[in-house]
């Protein structure tokens, strides 16, 4: 692979070297490797064929956990998380003990692995919040909460420039892997004016049925935004806004 260089940039193939933009800029590589047919029939290849499979679980995995919380992602992921999160996935899949490689999968895996995921890489909430919230779910209820203490915002928040307000948001999930389907409920606080400072604790509650045989998640972040003329304006789409998965409970 090679990072093109020039005035000029190109994007297609020309021979046998092929030209395409990513977000690391113009790069160029030569163009080459083993055909999908010989991949997915040739003995030599089974190895490859069961990452391929593992990889592919992984995956379908986490767009199913990006689509269950969209309704915050929209406005709270950096650009690499997809990537990022798949990676988690497949460490996930193979802490599976139980099945055979290229059979391994999320629900038999550790899923709490994922505890601690940031979203927003660029700006974690760990980085942003430093009062003790507590997330704790519970399978027999159904509740999924977080219990935030009272706390000072100049002291335990680190806040955009530009920002006069600031909410606390949640989100409890019920993730059924195999059907490809989801429960999801999600809360926040009102929006909380940076000059109020200080903040009375509160717990946020995301209820879901009791006994859930599918597993949890929690999610919980802050987003920032600016009041101009009576609206609340996000903060370059979302940039400086933080999420993370704060517990997960498998099966």
């Amino acid at each position: 692979m090679a990072k093109q260089s020039g005035i000029i940039k190109l994007e297609g193939t020309i021979g046998d070297i092929a030209f395409y933009k990513t977000q690391d800029g113009m790069l160029a590589r030569a163009k080459g490797g083993v055909s999908a047919d010989r991949i997915k029939s040739d003995a030599s290849f089974q190895r490859t064929r069961e990452n391929m499979d593992e990889f592919s679980r992984a995956g379908a995995a986490g767009k199913l956990l990006r689509v269950a919380f969209r309704q915050y992602l929209q406005n709270g992921a950096d650009n690499r998380m997809v990537s990022r999160l798949t990676k988690e996935m497949m460490a996930v899949v193979k802490a599976d003990a139980t099945n055979t490689r290229g059979q391994r999968n999320v629900l038999d895996g550790e899923l709490e692995l994922l505890e601690g995921f940031e979203f927003n890489i660029d700006r974690a909430l760990s980085t942003l919040i430093f009062f003790p919230y507590s997330p704790t779910i519970n399978r027999v209820t159904g509740a999924l909460q977080v219990d935030i203490p009272a706390f000072s915002i100049a002291n335990k928040v680190i806040v955009p420039e530009g920002a006069t307000h600031m909410k606390l948001v949640s989100g409890g999930a019920s993730i059924d892997f195999e059907g490809g389907t989801f429960e999801i409920e999600t809360i926040e606080t009102m929006d909380i004016p940076i000059v109020q400072d200080q903040v009375a604790g509160s717990s946020l509650v995301n209820q879901l049925p009791a006994n859930s045989t599918h597993p949890l998640f929690l999610v919980f972040g802050v987003t920032f935004s600016q009041l101009v003329n009576g609206v609340n304006y996000p903060l370059k789409t979302g940039n400086f806004n933080a999420l993370a998965l704060v517990k997960v409970l498998g099966l």
